[in-house]
């Protein structure tokens, strides 16, 4: 775990997130933690989250869906 001050997160907050991608990181003011910061996978294992919906659908190299109206045409069509 790694502890940074809020000024620090402030300057750089692109360091902070690289990286909370390999261990959470404490933001700090005057000494003593206020916020934690990690990814999002961590905090799923973490939660027992899984995956919703939206990222499941939002997962790339899933083909497109067929064309819907050469599915199914119904009664009479």
């Amino acid at each position: 775990m790694r502890a940074i001050s809020s000024r620090e997160f402030n300057q750089d907050v692109s360091h902070a997130k690289r990286t909370a991608r390999i261990e959470p990181v404490f933001v700090t003011d005057r000494g003593r933690p206020t916020h934690v910061l990690m990814s999002i996978e961590a905090f799923r294992r973490l939660s027992g989250e899984g995956d919703t919906i939206i990222d499941l659908l939002a997962m790339p190299g899933l083909a497109d869906p067929p064309p819907t109206g050469d599915l199914w045409r119904g009664p009479g069509g």
